[in-house]
């Protein structure tokens, strides 16, 4: 028996114990951090046929973690993939049930959904976490408290695509979806129209084949420029191969797909092409520690190069590969942060869920990671990543290029300047055929006279087309001139509400430009786009020159009116019977003829109603009567007179200088007013012209009256063009509607030719563009330009300017014509023929009271002296002397002749101082009819009564 030491054997003790701590210790260690944790993953593939995007990143996302050791770097991941056919949702599940036997702590996919439902099921039944890439429909009542998703929420993502149309101002947007889950991932687009002003054309893709074409003819035919797409890249990498080779990869489209992979397609052929493409990207490739994940992942891709007709870029990382990368570091996260955590197998059929199962989760949902796809953070409800950036992207000649940001909280963010966007424009319109529009008007588009033939824009010449030059040496392009088919302008027909003219041609893509005098109003507004004006203008009425008014022989009169005239007649009758009247009233307007003989009984009055018609005659024609009144009531009839014929005869001569000397030019209308009062002028418009529509969508009453009146009379009032209409006002009683401008290059080259009143409306002229062209911006820069340098005012002079039409002569009085004073001739002449003939009867009436007379003496010698005595009494001794014979008191002979002398003025005096004596009033009466005797002959006998007729 051997005896051992006690030293010896408390040393073994102390060896033995070290041994069992470190065994404690080791094995503590194990129970709190695995040394292999296994993963499962399940994809969807062809058989037999290589792995795909996903499957690698996976393997390649594992790899990364354990070869780096910066996160786990006591643990090995390892992994477990399984392969299953698309769309087999049975063999997804017996997958799922044989990793979960195998011992896994989470299983990667499926993607599609019918698979992923499947193996979701059988993971919240066993607790274990169901980590997904791809997007899955979540019911209002999720269940799935073990589902986390790293793809942006569609919601979310829909939000992002509105907010793009709306910047793009897009009013009218046709969606293509793949499948019927498109429409709940685009809930809030669909939603749009019923909040805002837009117009939603859905359409779905064929299922059973990728041939777009059909689809894509009938979006052509429709019009349909801005298209939403949502599919898959592949089918992304189709239909753009299949609209370049429709004709639909031009400048007027505009396409967004809703795939994250628009950046990975290859692209090259459609950089040129002038079309717009935009689209969203999550992946932050301008992160340099990205770009070198990225370049490592294309070596790992090489490998297993994607396939030919998937439309993607060799060692592009696909938006699904680096979700799958960025997953499976976000588990890596919860397990380095779940030290106690332990996997053990899990069978399907006992239903006997793993008890770190729900812990894990809630680690995994609590995760924050900054990944391939940016910072990762989940929504701890429901498991959906709803806080995420994405770059907005969009097709430049220089490939897709970043133009903005997205996200929930900020909203859209563009960071595109406008000068960038611009210049890309103007890249795009160097050395480019563009083809344009326009439409027959002087002087803005017009054949040009040449003797030899021309061809092309030779052709024509014209404001427009020196517009159209100039625009084309500041942008570099390259232009074909084209008449519109149908000579229209543009306007909606009623029936059809379809368009016609230059804005059908732009609508149907025709024609890229329209530079014509093409005015810019709402209607238009909606269908096409303008650039700035280039010319500003309103509407006015074309007339014909009134000719010179034929003034008449008697328009002398026309200074006063009718009425005046009577009421001038009138008055001249009243006041020369007033004056009569009160002459004979007033004692004081009686006078002694005989100032010599203060005793004389015999008084005289002026004012007979004769001398009171020719006192007013005289006042009225500013020349004297010689007859002045005395009474104080007589001179205020003359003052009151006198005053009425100064304000009437000095209103009447400043008249009759402007009717006179000027003679005006007087047109029946003078504004638009005029025109709406009457119907005998007819007048129109162009039809289907901006005029036409401007009258039929008023509201002002006046111009509503005229529409009318036209759309009455449609087929004889409206012309189809302005030649037309100008010849119309030419040849017939027509006023022609149309722009300012036009009647001013007009009325420059035809002097019968006017324009009535100002302007009805203003309105402007623009180049029109089809809606949505990436021209119109450049064409307006172009425009301004212009209209700095003073190239627009200058291009104006040169059309505009004509021979022009004499001046009128209307500045200095005239010469009088015949036509004008003629009547007065008429009158003097009227007035001289009718003096003779009063003459003529004066003389008649006198012979024959003469020859009465000699008569009387032959028979009655003794009576007859007495009656020419008193006869000649009565003319000289004036109105007031009243005849003896008429008073019949005869004078005696001795009295009478006693009182003679022979010296003229005495006797004419004393025999008219010489009296009747009352005895003899019986004779004078009985001898009165006969007493014809010569009154020299009776008083101082033959020869001295011979004497005195003689004197």
């Amino acid at each position: 028996m051997k005896i051992t030491s006690p030293l010896i054997t408390h040393a073994r003790f102390r060896c033995c114990v070290r041994l069992l701590l470190l065994l404690l210790l080791c094995v503590g260690y194990s129970r709190g951090m695995p040394h292999v944790l296994r993963f499962g993953g399940i994809f969807e593939s062809i058989e037999s046929g290589p792995s795909g995007a996903e499957e690698l990143a996976f393997k390649f996302a594992l790899n990364t973690i354990n070869r780096n050791r910066t996160l786990l770097p006591n643990t090995t991941l390892t992994y477990d993939i399984q392969r299953i056919n698309i769309h087999d949702s049975f063999e997804a599940s017996r997958k799922a049930c044989d990793q979960l036997s195998l011992g896994v702590a989470a299983i990667f996919g499926p993607s599609h959904s019918s698979s992923a439902n499947a193996v979701q099921s059988i993971c919240n039944a066993l607790g274990v976490p169901h980590i997904q890439t791809k997007w899955k429909h979540q019911v209002s009542d999720n269940r799935d408290s073990y589902y986390v998703s790293l793809y942006p929420d569609f919601s979310s993502l829909s939000r992002a695509i509105l907010d793009l149309v709306h910047f793009f101002k897009w009013r009218m947007v046709t969606v293509v979806y793949d499948d019927s889950t498109g429409l709940i991932r685009l809930q809030e687009l669909i939603k749009a129209p019923s909040r805002y002003n837009i117009r939603l054309k859905i359409r779905q893709l064929p299922a059973e084949t990728k041939d777009a074409k059909p689809l894509l003819k009938e979006m052509k035919r429709g019009k349909e420029f801005h298209v939403i797409f949502d599919c898959g890249h592949e089918m992304a990498a189709g239909i753009l191969k299949q609209a370049l080779a429709m004709g639909m990869m031009t400048e007027y489209y505009h396409y967004i797909f809703t795939t994250l992979d628009l950046f990975a397609l290859d692209v090259e052929p459609y950089r040129y092409s002038g079309v717009n493409m935009s689209g969203f990207r999550i992946l932050n490739t301008e992160n340099s520690q990205v770009s070198s994940i990225i370049e490592k992942w294309s070596m790992e891709r090489l490998q297993a190069p994607p396939k030919p007709d998937s439309g993607l870029l060799d060692g592009f990382m696909t938006t699904d590969a680096a979700l799958m990368y960025d997953a499976v570091h976000v588990v890596a996260v919860a397990v380095q942060q779940s030290p106690q955590i332990t996997v053990s197998s899990l069978q399907c059929n006992r239903h006997k869920p793993w008890r770190f199962g729900n812990r894990f989760m809630t680690l995994i949902k609590e995760a924050h990671w900054d990944g391939l796809t940016g910072r990762i953070n989940f929504n701890k409800t429901n498991g959906l990543r709803t806080d995420f950036d994405l770059d907005v992207i969009s097709l430049k000649e220089e490939g897709l290029e970043k133009i903005g940001t997205w996200d929930p909280v900020s909203g859209l963010n563009m960071s595109e300047s406008q000068k960038g966007k611009m210049a890309n424009v103007t890249d795009s319109l160097t050395n480019r055929t563009l083809f344009v529009s326009t439409i027959l008007e002087e002087p803005y588009v017009m054949f040009k006279k040449s003797d030899k033939p021309l061809h092309g824009n030779d052709r024509f010449e014209g404001y427009c087309i020196d517009l159209l030059r100039e625009l084309a040496s500041i942008l570099g392009f390259v232009y074909e001139v084209r008449l519109v088919e149908d000579g229209k302008y543009g306007a909606q027909e009623e029936s059809t509400g379809q368009w016609n003219g230059l804005v059908r041609e732009l609508m149907d893509h025709k024609a890229d430009l329209a530079v014509a005098p093409l005015a810019i109003t709402y209607v238009r507004e909606k269908v096409i786009d303008f650039s700035k004006p280039f010319m500003t203008l309103g509407i006015s009425i074309l007339y014909r020159k009134p000719n010179g008014t034929n003034p008449g022989v008697f328009s002398f009169l026309n200074p006063l009116s009718p009425d005046i005239w009577m009421y001038i007649l009138l008055a001249y009758l009243g006041v020369s019977c007033v004056l009569f009247v009160i002459a004979r009233f007033s004692p004081y307007e009686w006078y002694n003829p005989h100032p010599c003989n203060p005793d004389s009984d015999v008084v005289e009055n002026n004012f007979t109603l004769l001398n009171s018609f020719w006192f007013g005659v005289g006042a009225l024609m500013q020349q004297g009567s010689e007859l002045m009144p005395k009474a104080l009531s007589t001179r205020i009839v003359g003052g009151i007179w006198w005053f009425f014929t100064l304000i009437i005869i000095s209103s009447y001569t400043a008249n009759l200088a402007a009717f006179l000397t000027v003679e005006r030019m007087e047109s029946p209308i003078d504004s638009a007013d005029d025109l709406a009062k009457q119907t005998k002028i007819e007048y129109g418009v162009v039809e289907d012209g901006s005029t036409m529509t401007f009258f039929k969508k008023t509201k002002i009453s006046t111009y509503d009256k005229m529409w009318e009146f036209m759309s009455s009379r449609r087929h004889s009032v409206m012309v189809k063009s302005v030649e037309e209409g100008i010849q119309r006002v030419l040849t017939s009683d027509y006023a022609f509607l149309m722009e300012s401008t036009t009647i001013e290059f007009v009325t420059q080259r035809n002097c019968n030719l006017t324009q009535i009143g100002g302007l009805i409306d203003s309105k402007a002229y623009g180049v029109g563009t089809p809606m949505g062209s990436p021209y119109r911006d450049k064409i307006t820069i172009a425009i301004l330009q212009l209209q700095e340098e003073g190239k627009l005012h200058m291009m104006k002079e040169k059309w505009w300017r004509g021979n022009g039409c004499p001046e009128e002569e209307s500045k200095e009085a005239s010469a009088l014509g015949v036509q004008n004073i003629g009547g007065i001739f008429i009158v003097l002449a009227a007035g001289l023929v009718l003096s003779v003939f009063v003459a003529v009867g004066e003389f008649l009436y006198k012979s024959k009271q003469n020859a009465q007379l000699e008569k009387s003496v032959n028979e009655h010698p003794s009576a007859a002296v007495v009656e020419a005595s008193a006869e000649e009494k009565a003319v000289d001794g004036g109105p007031s002397a009243v005849p003896w014979w008429r008073s019949c008191e005869c004078p005696s002979s001795a009295s009478a002749a006693s009182n003679i002398s022979l010296n003229p003025p005495s006797w004419s005096k004393q025999r008219k101082s010489s009296t009747c004596t009352p005895s003899m009033t019986g004779d004078c009466q009985a001898k009165r009819p006969w007493l014809k005797v010569d009154t020299c002959s009776l008083f101082l006998g033959p020869e001295e009564g011979e004497k005195r007729r003689e004197w």
